[in-house]
């Protein structure tokens, strides 16, 4: 089991100005890599509080690079709708090479209805370009001579540069949420899953059944070659020495998650798309879980607390890794910093 780190800034600006938040989750990157976490991840999004301090996760993590030498770059991930093929497949190559081949990819598929609007792009058919544009990335990462020509791009016999060092080529993770399909797609590929899950008994059930989909998909097309699936959760987490202190301290915190995730979830209810189907109400109902005194859909608590749930997670998804969300609500560095080293220093022992 690994676990790892996962940043989604999701502050107003009069509560956390971009530049502290980076200062920090730079400082914090660099703790992560001291303390033997195995990833960072950051998030693309824009135009909104909900994400919109970082449109580009390459940049964070090209920052990363440069003061770490071991934790994993995880891009949790490119909105690849948004995105030219030729554009991703040579920056991520960049970035894999400047980190010494520490970059993980992953993309999502983007959901926020103002982020499609400004792009220009439409959420009616999002599904199959961000898949044909996950398709041609890996092809500019691994073939020469490449002629694509689909309804979002066309280029005929490019070879993109850089080549990632990673061969065949970095870490590909797919971000699903709760569409079957994304799940039976991303194994069908080959590629690592990546799940936002809520770690309440009930919610586990429900994406278990998902990730089912996803192995079992994986183990069919891919399991001759000897390759196994791989999945990670991100989860949030508080930690303090009791469960108390722990909730007193993410108070505030997780009323500013609380209101900024209700603006995003009023906009996507507005959304009539087929390939949407039911996100808003999901968004909604993952929104009030967290509103919850038990601080809902994170692990906020103890140490103690944190490896008992820890164990719960694990019974029911069985998950090669776990992030842990520890930005949400605007957290200083003092708090994050209090967290990642109570787990590592108390929680980590009592999980063997």
């Amino acid at each position: 089991m690994k676990y790892g780190i996962s940043l989604l800034p999701d502050c107003r600006p009069e509560m956390r100005t971009a530049k502290q938040y980076f200062d920090d989750v730079l400082r914090l990157a660099e703790l992560g890599d001291e303390l033997g976490f195995s990833h960072v991840k950051m998030t693309e999004h824009y135009l909104h509080a909900a994400g919109g301090y970082c449109p580009s996760p390459l940049a964070y993590l090209s920052a990363v690079a440069a003061r770490t030498s071991r934790i994993r770059l995880l891009t949790g991930g490119i909105q690849a709708s948004f995105h030219h093929p030729i554009q991703t497949a040579a920056e991520t190559a960049q970035v894999d090479v400047m980190s010494g081949g520490r970059l993980d990819v992953g993309f999502a598929r983007a959901f926020l209805p103002n982020e499609f609007e400004a792009f220009g792009v439409s959420m009616d058919g999002s599904t199959e370009r961000f898949r044909s544009t996950v398709r041609s990335i890996v092809r500019l990462w691994t073939e020469e001579d490449i002629s694509e020509d689909t309804p979002y791009y066309r280029y005929e016999n490019v070879t993109s540069f850089p080549q990632p060092i990673q061969r065949p080529h970095p870490p590909v993770w797919i971000c699903a949420v709760m569409s079957e399909s994304s799940f039976r797609w991303a194994g069908e590929q080959g590629f690592n899953l990546l799940v936002t899950a809520s770690p309440r008994p009930e919610a586990m059930q429900g994406v278990n059944k998902l990730v089912s989909v996803y192995r079992d998909a994986f183990m069919a097309n891919h399991g001759a070659s000897g390759r196994s699936p791989e999945t990670a959760m991100v989860v949030p987490l508080v930690l303090a020495d009791t469960d108390e202190e722990a909730l007193e301290e993410a108070k505030p915190h997780l009323q500013e998650y609380i209101e900024v995730w209700k603006e995003a979830a009023a906009s996507v209810l507005k959304v009539n798309s087929a390939d949407y189907r039911g996100y808003s109400q999901a968004l909604a109902k993952s929104v009030e879980a967290g509103s919850d005194g038990a601080g809902g859909n994170g692990v906020i608590g103890s140490p103690e607390t944190a490896a008992r749930r820890v164990k719960e997670m694990q019974e029911v998804l069985d998950m090669d890794t776990i992030l842990w969300q520890v930005d949400f609500g605007g957290q200083p560095y003092e708090k994050m910093e209090r967290t990642l080293r109570l787990f590592t220093d108390r929680t980590l022992p009592m999980l063997g």
